[in-house]
């Protein structure tokens, strides 16, 4: 039996949350906790990925998962047991394994749901159970073991005061034999509290005298799980490390890893420099050779290699190979910022394309605008885009140069190798080679030197 299906356990309230969103939606490093447990699961080589939730939860978490998952409701929320009694048929069938893990363990790595499946196929068990020695959170059960080391049970925590247990403690994750499985999770009982727990089942193995096999984890922080705000920081902060770690030693340095923010997602090439209270977010990727930071938050972008992006803002946008942004500058969604060019200090730039080698220096605004290679746009300028009712397009032809303090109303162009005074108030197109100056600008000729100069 090689096929595997997994379940993931998410239909808790999450109460000590105090949240309108269902725990499992929280993120940790940019991702939801449910999304951690399926891609992990995923690339462990599950293929069929189950999740139980409770009815009120479904449409968000189907919201967020999309078909990345199946999912099954658990109406009342009476434990872990009932939970998976409620797969049976489903998903619990004879014929594939059966991995269940929780949504709100967002650390456990995809390499420890696939030596938990190793194990469990190698080992023929009816169950494989995955175990921690040294952790902190006081709300696990404790592995029980005979005098010969074979698991007997598990204790919960509210009952293992006073016994002498060790320190060896269930994650929650299992490993079950199909054809076992589905004999036997309809027998669980419920408890004094009328909940089912999935612990049971150990107990039934190793009554029945079946295989039961453990796969315990090198660090005790992996099987961590998020039940509060404070846990979901602390788990927050072991990812953070995690991923720069894995940065680091794929050849990207970090100077300040304790300060650096790096979701799961983000790509980052060799050679690059994250500097400290820098962000990377969700759906970012970095080239080679990059400098990003201080101070930097990048989401959802693309930035090429050998880019520098220093105390400023990138979301949604591209930047091409060998940009520099900052410091104190803000590309909001829809930007695309061509080879070599730059954007300077006090600078905002919205739903635009500045080409090749175009020079934005210094405290500007260009809003739903083109720009043409190698145009240099001065201190102030504004394209004003917006009449009070509709945005507007603005278009600077190559090699133009905007004087400072213009101020372009769109819909507008000004002509390849034209030119705008020091305020200028432009409200009809310049021809290309030509000079608008004054409030309304007047069209001139320029000054064919100038023209020339900015041609080459």
């Amino acid at each position: 039996m090689s096929d595997w299906v997994g379940v993931i356990l998410a239909a808790g309230e999450g109460r000590r949350m105090n949240s309108k969103t269902p725990k499992v939606l929280h993120r940790v490093c940019g991702k939801s906790m449910i999304a951690h447990a399926v891609h992990g699961l995923r690339q462990a080589g599950v293929e069929r990925v189950f999740v139980v939730l409770s009815p009120h939860n479904i449409e968000a978490v189907r919201d967020t998962l999309g078909d990345e998952a199946e999912y099954v409701t658990q109406p009342q929320p009476l434990g872990t047991g009932h939970a998976v009694m409620r797969c049976a048929g489903q998903v619990v069938t004879p014929d594939a394994n059966v991995l269940v893990t929780m949504g709100d363990a967002p650390l456990i790595r995809p390499d420890t749901f696939s030596g938990l499946m190793g194990r469990h196929v190698e080992s023929r068990a009816s169950l494989t159970l995955l175990s921690a020695r040294g952790s902190e959170q006081q709300d696990l059960g404790k592995v029980l073991r005979d005098n010969n080391g074979s698991v007997r049970g598990i204790v919960e925590a509210a009952d293992a005061e006073g016994r002498e247990l060790g320190d060896e403690v269930n994650a929650g994750t299992y490993c079950f034999d199909g054809s076992w499985l589905t004999e036997n999770v309809g027998r669980i009982p419920a408890s004094s509290n009328g909940e089912y727990y999935l612990t049971w089942l150990v107990e039934a193995a190793a009554s029945q005298g079946n295989t039961i096999e453990t796969v315990e984890t090198e660090n005790a922080e992996e099987i961590m799980g998020v039940n509060d705000r404070i846990s979901m920081a602390a788990a927050s902060t072991a990812m953070r490390r995690r991923i720069a770690e894995k940065w680091m030693r794929a050849g990207v340095t970090i100077i300040d890893p304790a300060s650096t923010y790096i979701d799961a997602d983000v790509v980052i090439g060799q050679d690059s420099v994250i500097h400290p209270d820098s962000h990377l977010q969700a759906g970012t990727a970095i080239g080679e050779d990059c400098v990003i930071g201080p101070g930097a938050l990048i989401r959802a972008s693309v930035i090429g290699h050998r880019c520098r992006v220093l105390l400023s803002v990138v979301v949604e946008s591209t930047l091409e190979d060998d940009v520099d942004v900052g410091p104190y500058s803000h590309l909001r969604p829809g930007c695309r910022v061509e080879v070599g060019a730059h954007v300077g200090n006090f600078v905002e730039v919205k739903a635009s394309r500045l080409g090749r080698g175009v020079k934005l220096g210094h405290f500007g605004y260009v809003g739903d605008t083109e720009v043409g290679e190698n145009a240099n746009l001065g201190a102030g300028l504004v394209t004003c885009n917006f009449d009070g009712a509709r945005k507007h397009k603005t278009k600077i032809g190559e090699d133009a140069f905007i004087g400072s303090d213009t101020m372009l109303v769109a819909p507008v162009s000004v002509g390849k190798g034209a030119a705008t005074g020091a305020g200028a108030v432009v409200n009809k197109d310049v021809p290309p080679y030509r000079l608008a100056v004054g409030v309304p600008a007047k069209i001139i000729e320029r000054s064919p030197d100038k023209a020339a100069d900015n041609a080459t």
